[in-house]
């Protein structure tokens, strides 16, 4: 029986009220039992169970007004810290503020001014947002299993706005508890992330947003590195050109001779694989201030990560969403929770 509907007779209206309590005392009850899983598990799927739940359910009642309660952007700001507490991760503090009674973030690195918090779009995704340059970072959807770093995102606050604050090794530590996130959620539940300009792989290709890179680019690195330490080299295939950084650290801007597409794309090199293309632009100023000066060309695109078939939710694409770097406009649960009506 719909809450809903209009009624008119006492009787009926007497009948509404009753069904809208049973309806409340239900759902209430689903999610008192969902919030002390939130609260209290200890598996990470019955925490990701809680929390993809917890930021479905609409409280909404024509009769019963809810206690206080909160958004889904908490929700996800609480799944992400207790999935960082569960691996004995303390970097990332989060706190209920008194005011509002929102849940935000701090990272110990870069102090308690810069403030965190997830904002949710209407299909349920949900951005990890600076809030005074408001910097997505990164996205994250708890239903289909997908987090994503956005490169332009990353530049824009970490390299261009944060750097003028802080130390490049503060930085370095203020993403590292974002990274190790993305690999609980990879190692625990199995989502599929793209750690973007963060990832440290030698083959990690890093795909220019423009395809085709004007000459006249490259030129102005070779300029750049006559009065420095290091040694900018054409490549073998004169395809690029490779820039010898210290620690045997290397940076290639290049496209692939073999592809017939030839898209232009940064490679960091390291004998560790440790050093990413993030890190480079942190540490290294000659490649910043030449990187942040040819940005409209050098831009590092972002693709955005979606599910193909709903049916077969382990199958993903990455299709572009125009966005680049560039600054733009069955295992038993130990905290059974009653199923949601659909």
């Amino acid at each position: 029986m719909s809450n809903n509907r209009i009624v008119t007779s006492p009787s009926e209206r007497v009948q509404a009220l009753s069904d809208s309590f049973k309806d409340v005392l239900s759902l209430g009850q689903r999610y008192v039992d969902l919030l002390d899983q939130l609260a209290q598990t200890k598996d990470a799927k019955n925490l990701l169970s809680a929390a993809n739940k917890l930021t479905k359910m609409d409280l909404a009642n024509a009769f019963i007004n809810f206690p206080p309660h909160y958004k889904a952007a908490d929700y996800y700001l609480i799944f992400m810290d207790r999935l960082l507490k569960m691996h004995g991760d303390i970097a990332v503090n989060v706190a209920e503020n008194e005011l509002n009674h929102e849940f935000e973030a701090t990272v110990a690195a870069i102090g308690s001014e810069a403030i965190f918090k997830f904002e949710v779009d209407s299909r349920g995704e949900a951005a990890f947002t600076e809030q005074s340059q408001h910097e997505p970072l990164f996205y994250l959807s708890l239903e289909d299993k997908l987090m994503q770093f956005n490169n332009r995102a990353l530049v824009n606050y970490f390299i261009v706005y944060a750097l003028k604050q802080h130390t490049d090794l503060e930085l370095r530590d203020a993403v590292k508890p974002l990274i190790d996130f993305a690999k609980y959620l990879q190692k625990d539940l199995d989502f599929t992330i793209d750690l973007g300009i963060l990832a440290t792989a030698n083959d990690r290709r890093f795909m220019l947003d423009k395809p085709e890179l004007p000459l006249t680019v490259i030129d102005r690195l070779f300029v750049a590195t006559a009065d420095e330490d290091y040694m900018l080299m054409n490549l073998p295939r004169n395809n690029g050109a490779e820039l010898l950084l210290d620690q045997g650290t290397k940076l290639d801007i290049a496209f692939d001779p073999d592809d017939y597409s030839q898209e232009w794309a940064f490679l960091v090199k390291d004998s560790d694989e440790q050093i990413s293309f993030f890190d480079v632009l942190l540490h290294y100023d000659l490649v910043r201030e030449w990187y942040l000066a040819n940005r409209s060309a050098l831009a590092v695109r972002t693709d955005h990560m979606e599910i193909v078939d709903e049916e077969s939710p382990a199958t993903t694409e990455v299709v572009e969403d125009e966005s680049s770097d560039e600054p733009s406009s069955a295992e038993p649960s130990e905290d059974p929770v009653p199923d949601e009506e659909e």
